[in-house]
């Protein structure tokens, strides 16, 4: 199903370009079968581009695909926001009304943005996350409309395309995941200098594998005689073909436009120059025609018929005649849905509009901006503003340009084109000093700018300010991602309110500054949050001073928890509540609500917190539904209350979901994967980790969370590369900057494991004091307890070893005192608290059966399965040693190792096999007899090593190197190397440390493993 593609080619036959014309169509193949295709043709301008993207669309048509061809549309610098995409999907929903129906249902509102026919566009949110939620849903909505049927999707002149079409086509290229779709852009090489804004995409997506790029070359001697014989339908002599090739330098354009001259006896006087190349075959038309051309050339890149009749004010008899003229000599073609007209090639019309003096380009401008603003039904509804902005513009007329440029910002920021916004914001600012002071005083303040500029003024009375536009290009900046921009504007505005007198606004300025210096990684943000403070101190209470203390009590919460952010949290409800600010309010409850948890008031911190959640749904306030969710979950999950935890993600994850908040996704489902996690549903912890990842828009944050979830299950996997590959994903997403608690002492943690897991004793002791120097501040108890038990079971692990004996009294003595710092406000921590305390004796050999057995029943009326298995292997061990009960150990072992198999905890697993071979236990209950181990099966032959492995083994263990181990046993280093190798490999470690650890944690050599079992 062809439409919307306009054929605009001279050549009857299609010369050359086999090779690229195959790329195209496997392409289509390959889309039938559900894999969406991308691709991209550059090549300078007139070398073959249409024509080949011709060529293929008739072979899409021909296999029965639908066809939407949009293309950028050349208006200043600007350009309007997503105008190829908008084309093209009006041409779907042209073609395919129902479908696309069917495939926008419940998401029009948010569409309409890009495709205004599906219906009214909302006025917000508006938010960092308004253009990736966009993105996303047309991502969506594409891969549904192509479920079915392939759809074949053209973008032209990508070279002239706004920020937000560029942003969305890498949007669509890195999301579109399923479907029969192919999108194909083009561009022109030859425009894209070093500091072209496509630059940039070209690079970022040449690193993409599922882009493809095709670069048109120009054609050679032969390919030019093949055009020319096509043109001319008939063989064309030497001596032409060789005076046309030098003259066009294989420009297939340029081919085509020096036979159309000398058809039309234009040969003569004909210069090498590319203008007057362009336009010679102009100037032999009609005076009409040519000022028609002339017009059309300045009104953009397709002007609609209506519109060129009030802008020629010719009659409709003169009109169509000099239309005729134009479309006759293939100056100008009419457009596809026969409602306008273009030229054929954007070259020609570049030549003409230079050719323009200075006067007639305002002049013409001015007639299409009066044109639009006596009938604003000359063009569509959406296109109006912004062109009528770059008419004024470009008519040098500062008193109509300013007001029109406002209102395109105005309709940029509803379609989420904030860069468009940006633009439009700048060239304001431009204009404003030659703007008349009556005319600006006539202007009125935008209402929507977060908290700015409610400060005690009336935006119905008060006169519109410079500062108004900085604080408008701000917030555009930053939802548009171009935060340095923003940080720029930010101190351009802080400059002119140095004299104090306006500490409103000066302290919106500053709390600006200090959430753009974190997301730029240049510090933590609280030296410009503090500036703000001291701004609003001893001021009456304004929705902006509400705002400075809601952000600087989230601050502290994170960075430097303790009761004073709780009186600042508070009295930000108390001032948002007196001006009326309810979402601040909300905003700054949840904060209240998370400090409530922090301080000990957990039941009031969770009641709080869900009445906010629930009133902000009420309210449609997405951002503070996700951050709701995002609270919650992570302070049950912190109470021990994992199961009530994930059920509450699982609906925030449906209810983000379905609004686009990409980041907050991202942590709701980070916090359910650590829920999860502790829950023993490792599995699907790690799905909704892995998902995590996959979300293309979610921040460096929740990213860097997600792979600590992941990091956490390959060490309890004994997957110590992966662990350590997660982790330094972690530290690399997180950056150095903005050492948050909740962040730092989780990867402390981690480090903890992966070093006591490759037998790094020292490594271990060094992170321990890192981490206690860092200081574990209120309501961080939570990650705290996991770091000091890793790090005690690792020294307790290493008990005997002869590297570990140096610093262990030093090294227990720091772990028993940082834990009575610590909070066990709910079992949970009461339980670890038990843990640590065990293994601290463990690690002094003085534990006893009653530890253990007080452990084990602290673990057990827990839902944490992992714990559990670990705390009964433990109690097995101390029961055996004793000389105990061998039927309940027994038992116990049975638990722990099914609970290992069922985890996939293959170093607890081997653990537990270790045990039950040494104490000739069976790892299954009676009646399971194939599983049981033979009485005098050796722990080290169930490894698999030789009888000259295990002799190595002992000696690495020891701490021997290949010389050493090579002298002992009387053979070469090269021989104690290739055993050493074999070894790793046999017991899945990655290096000699490693295997060092796991040969002592079981007691294969050394006094433990000679006595009999059951003694110690």
């Amino acid at each position: 199903m062809l439409g919307g593609v306009e054929t605009r080619s001279v050549s009857p036959v299609f010369v050359g370009r086999a090779d690229e014309l195959a790329v195209l169509t496997d392409a289509l193949t390959r889309a039938a079968g559900q894999e969406p295709q991308a691709l991209l043709i550059g090549g300078e301008a007139g070398v073959g581009k249409t024509r080949l993207t011709e060529e293929f669309l008739c072979e899409a048509d021909r296999r029965g695909a639908v066809v939407a061809v949009g293309g950028c549309v050349e208006i200043g610098a600007e350009g309007l926001p997503f105008a190829p995409f908008s084309t093209a999907l009006r041409t779907l929903h042209r073609l395919l009304p129902d479908e696309l129906a069917a495939a926008a249902v419940g998401q029009e509102d948010e569409l309409a943005r890009i495709l205004p026919e599906l219906g009214e566009t909302p006025r917000g949110p508006h938010d960092e996350e308004s253009t990736a939620r966009l993105f996303e849903l047309t991502a969506r909505m594409l891969e549904r409309l192509a479920a079915d049927r392939t759809v074949v999707l053209v973008l032209e002149d990508l070279h002239w395309a706004d920020t937000s079409t560029r942003h969305l086509l890498s949007y669509l290229f890195r999301a579109l995941g399923s479907g029969r779709l192919v999108v194909v852009a083009t561009y022109r090489a030859d425009d894209v200098h070093r500091r072209h804004p496509l630059r940039p995409l070209l690079a970022e997506l040449d690193r993409l594998r599922t882009v493809q790029r095709i670069e048109l070359s120009r054609f050679n001697r032969a390919e030019v005689r093949r055009q020319l014989a096509g043109i001319l339908a008939s063989q064309p002599d030497e001596e032409f073909v060789e005076s046309v090739f030098d003259r066009s330098d294989g420009n297939a354009f340029f081919v085509e436009e020096l036979v159309a001259s000398r058809a039309s006896g234009c040969l003569t006087g004909l210069t090498e120059s590319l203008r007057d190349l362009l336009l010679v075959r102009v100037e032999v038309l009609p005076d009409a025609a040519q000022r028609v051309v002339r017009i059309v050339a300045e009104g953009g890149s397709t002007v609609e018929y209506d519109l060129l009749r009030a802008v020629t004010r010719l009659t409709e008899d003169e009109l169509i005649e000099a239309l005729r003229s134009a479309v006759g000599a293939n100056i100008l073609i009419a457009t596809s849905d026969g409602d306008g007209y273009r030229f054929r090639h954007s070259l020609v019309r570049e030549a003409v509009s230079d050719d323009l003096l200075p006067g007639e380009r305002a002049r013409v401008n001015r007639r299409y901006a009066e044109a639009l603003e006596e009938d604003d039904s000359l063009i569509r509804a959406e296109e109006r503003v912004i062109r009528l902005a770059t008419y004024w513009y470009y008519a040098n007329d500062v008193v109509k340009a300013l007001p029109a440029v406002l209102a395109a910002s105005v309709a940029a920021r509803r379609r989420h084109a904030y860069s468009e916004q940006l633009r439009l914001l700048e060239r304001a600012m431009e204009l404003w000093e030659a703007v008349p002071e009556d005319v600006r005083g006539a202007l009125r303040p935008a209402d929507y700018t977060e908290v700015y500029p409610p400060c005690g003024c009336d935006p119905e009375t008060t006169p519109l300010q410079r500062l108004d536009l900085l604080a408008e290009a701000t917030v555009a900046a930053r939802f548009g991602g171009e935060r340095e921009r923003a940080l720029k504007l930010t101190k351009t505005a802080l400059r002119s309110l140095d004299d104090g007198h306006d500490p409103l606004r000066a302290a919106w300025f500053w709390t600006e500054r200090s959430r753009l210096i974190t997301g730029l990684g240049r510090g933590d943000g609280w030296e410009e949050l503090a500036r703000a403070q001291e701004l609003v101190r001893g001021l009456p209470p304004s929705q902006v001073h509400a705002d400075v203390l809601v952000r600087a009590a989230s601050w502290g919460m994170l960075h430097t928890p303790g009761p004073d952010n709780l009186v600042a949290a508070e009295r930000a409800v108390e001032y948002a509540r007196m001006v009326g600010a309810e979402d601040t309010e909300l905003n700054a409850r949840i904060t209240v609500g998370s400090l409530l948890v922090d301080t000990g008031a957990p039941e009031r911190g969770l009641a709080e917190m869900y009445v906010v959640k629930d009133r902000a749904a009420e309210l449609g306030l997405g951002m503070l539904v996700g951050r709701a969710h995002i609270n919650l979950t992570s302070h049950l999950e912190s109470l021990g209350r994992s199961r009530e935890a994930v059920e509450l993600a699982e609906q925030g994850v449906a209810l983000v979901k379905k609004s686009q908040l990409m980041d907050s996704e991202a942590w709701v489902r980070g916090n359910m994967a650590e829920s999860l996690y502790s829950l023993g549903r490792w599995d699907e912890a790690a799905a909704e980790a892995r998902r995590t990842l996959a979300l293309v828009s979610s921040g460096a944050a929740p990213r860097a969370a997600a792979a600590g979830r992941l990091a956490y299950l390959a060490l309890a996997r004994g997957e110590l590369a992966e662990a350590a590959a997660q982790l330094t994903a972690a530290r690399a997403h997180f950056g150095s900057h903005d050492g948050q608690p909740q962040h730092q002492i989780p990867l402390s943690r981690l480090a903890i494991g992966v070093a006591a897991g490759e037998g790094r004793i020292a490594d271990v002791r060094t992170e321990v004091a890192a981490a206690v120097d860092f200081g574990f501040p209120l309501g961080n108890h939570r990650y705290a307890w996991p770091l000091l038990l890793a790090a005690a079971s690792a020294e307790a692990d290493a008990r005997g070893l002869p590297v570990a004996e140096a610093g262990r009294e030093e090294a227990l003595r720091v772990l028993r005192a940082a834990a009575r710092t610590l909070a066990t406000p709910v079992p949970l921590w009461t339980a670890h608290s038990e843990f640590l305390r065990a293994e601290l004796l463990r690690a002094e050999a003085r534990d006893t059966v009653a530890d253990w057995t007080a452990v084990e029943a602290a673990v057990r009326a827990l839902e944490r399965p992992y714990l559990l298995a670990r705390a009964r292997h433990r109690l097995v061990e101390a029961l055996l040693a004793a000389g105990g009960d061998r039927e309940a150990a027994a038992g116990l072992l049975h638990e722990a190792y099914a609970t290992s198999e069922q985890l996939g905890a293959r170093r607890l697993r081997e653990d537990l096999a270790l045990l039950a071979q040494r104490a000739r236990l069976p790892l299954v209950p009676a009646g399971a007899a194939e599983a049981l181990l033979a009485p005098e099966a050796d722990p080290v032959e169930a490894l698999g090593l030789t009888s000259r492995e295990r002799d190595v083994l002992r000696l690495v263990a020891a701490g021997h190197t290949n010389r050493q181990i090579a002298e002992e046993l009387f053979i070469s280093p090269k021989t104690a190397s290739v055993h050493v190798s074999n070894i790793l490999a046999k017991l899945g470690v990655a290096g000699r440390g490693e295997a060092a650890a796991l040969a002592h944690r079981l007691r294969l050599f050394g006094p433990v493993a000679q006595q009999s079992a059951g003694t110690r």
